[in-house]
């Protein structure tokens, strides 16, 4: 077999692969056995036809044809590896050249991963901000508890913010029964500015046994954008009492030992939230400036690859929410082109971090072991709440194993750049990032957003399937 290499641009080759006939002996062989074994001829057993017999009886050209076709990927594989080459897309293939007995030559045309510079990683130098846990939030998530355990006792008063009231509406638009617009005994807290516009105005200084009517356009329904007349009338108003603030309530509710101990406790989940989020903004910092510092040509078939997926990512979940593209493009006041360019952009983007990542991998020689992918396996599946054996077959029958070993694998790449990167927050001190090495090889390690946190001051991950990851679970 003979290849030559015709480069088009700095991401696509042409691939000319020449091979003499005798080559294409063993596809030639199984192709005479497939073809006879197809074919049904008096005094022969299926699959024992002699070839001279099925090029009689069927014709050679048959024969050849699958033949051809069956070797190509073959030689195709052979060529790339003689060269070289490592390709991110299919081929376009075309046979230019084949005669019976003599040849065959084809071209396969291909995106190919480029070649670029690597800089040294220890030239990196990122700076993050100060890990300081902000005391008023400690107050914020001792607060947020005692509400949890607090009580509603009743009051013979008129309701005020931050009461609760029992009562019953009835919302009719021209005298017309609004579908779903009547409610008894329904529990609301005054001033929480949830329920109805302008429900909040007559609740307040309300007591128990007042009735009244106000008016509020409907916002969602039959009647939407419609004035309705809404009837209310309260049946009780309770206020909450909270909890006294000391060691008492704290070992009761909490099983803390003591107040100090509880504010102890949430100060340090707060404290690892924001290491948490300063390694994130670390690592995004880190491949930033690592991009920075690269020139990579991006092959246009993988970028486009890329926007695709991303649309139909977008798409699906707001789908799952219930919205589409233009609602949520018109409530985010962008146009079309808006999010077209941004696509765009965050696609190329996405391209040159794997390229990049990918190559460091090559040259660091960077692999994943069993250990870590199943280590991947059984925290993903425990996050979309199946078994580690039926996650693991989804994953193969769906053909995204792969994908997985190369996320795991650019990630444990984007780690070992940041161990030689000089990391500082901004009073100069060097970053520990050991906490955050799982994180880092982790599930959408490179360019993953700084994790949200919940209202208990858990970090998370929202990943595009809705399926919620805690970080602090690892």
């Amino acid at each position: 077999m003979q290849s030559a290499v015709e480069t088009l641009s700095p991401t696509r080759v042409r691939l000319t692969v020449t091979v003499p006939f005798d080559e294409l002996k063993p596809e030639l062989d199984a192709a005479y056995k497939k073809v006879g074994g197809q074919v049904r001829i008096q005094g022969f057993r299926p699959g024992k036809v002699p070839p001279r017999i099925l090029d009689q009886r069927v014709g050679r050209g048959v024969v050849l044809d699958e033949a051809v076709n069956s070797a190509i990927p073959r030689l195709y594989g052979e060529a790339l590896q003689a060269e070289d080459l490592a390709p991110v897309s299919q081929p376009d293939l075309n046979v230019t050249e084949f005669a019976d007995g003599d040849k065959l030559a084809f071209t396969a045309e291909v995106d190919i991963r480029p070649h670029f510079d690597i800089p040294s990683f220890e030239s990196l130098t990122v700076t993050v901000d100060d890990v300081a846990v902000d005391e008023t939030k400690v107050d914020e998530q001792l607060e947020a508890l005692r509400e949890r355990f607090s009580k509603l006792s009743p009051v013979e008063r008129a309701a005020k913010d931050g009461d609760y009231v029992s009562i019953d509406l009835a919302a009719t638009v021209d005298g017309d029964e609004v579908p779903g617009g009547t409610a008894a005994g329904l529990s609301y807290q005054v001033g929480s500015g949830d329920l109805l516009e302008g429900i909040d105005d007559v609740l307040r200084g309300a007591s128990a046994g007042d009735a009244t009517t106000f008016q509020t356009t409907l916002v969602a329904g039959e009647f939407e954008g419609r004035l309705a007349d809404v009837a209310v009338t309260v049946r009780a108003v309770q206020e909450r009492e909270l909890p006294a603030l000391d060691d008492n309530w704290a070992t009761d509710s909490t099983g803390f030992e003591s107040l100090e101990a509880l504010t102890s406790d949430i100060r340090s989940r707060l404290d690892r939230v924001q290491r948490l989020e300063q390694g994130v903004a670390a690592r995004d910092k880190v491949l930033e400036a690592l991009l920075a510092q690269i020139d990579v040509p991006l092959p246009e078939s993988v970028v486009e690859s890329e926007i695709a997926w991303r649309k139909q990512a977008t798409e699906a979940q707001l789908s799952r929410a219930g919205a589409d593209l233009a609602g949520y493009l018109e409530n985010e006041g962008k146009s079309e082109a808006d999010f077209e360019s941004e696509m765009q952009g965050s696609a190329r983007d996405a391209v040159k971090a794997q390229l990049v990542l990918d190559a460091i991998a090559d040259k660091e020689e960077i692999g994943v072991n069993d250990a870590e992918l199943t280590d991947q396996v059984v925290r993903r599946a425990a996050r979309a709440g199946v078994s580690p054996d039926d996650y693991a077959q989804t994953l193969v029958q769906s053909g995204q194993l792969s994908g997985l070993i190369s996320e795991v694998r650019r990630g444990k790449a984007l780690a070992t750049v940041m161990e030689a990167a000089t990391i500082t927050d901004s009073s100069g001190n060097t970053i520990d990032l050991d906490q955050l090495r799982d994180d880092l090889s982790g599930p959408g390690a490179p360019g993953q957003p700084a994790p949200q946190v919940d209202d208990d001051g858990r970090p998370y991950h929202l990943h595009d399937d809705g399926a919620v990851h805690y970080l602090d679970e690892d």
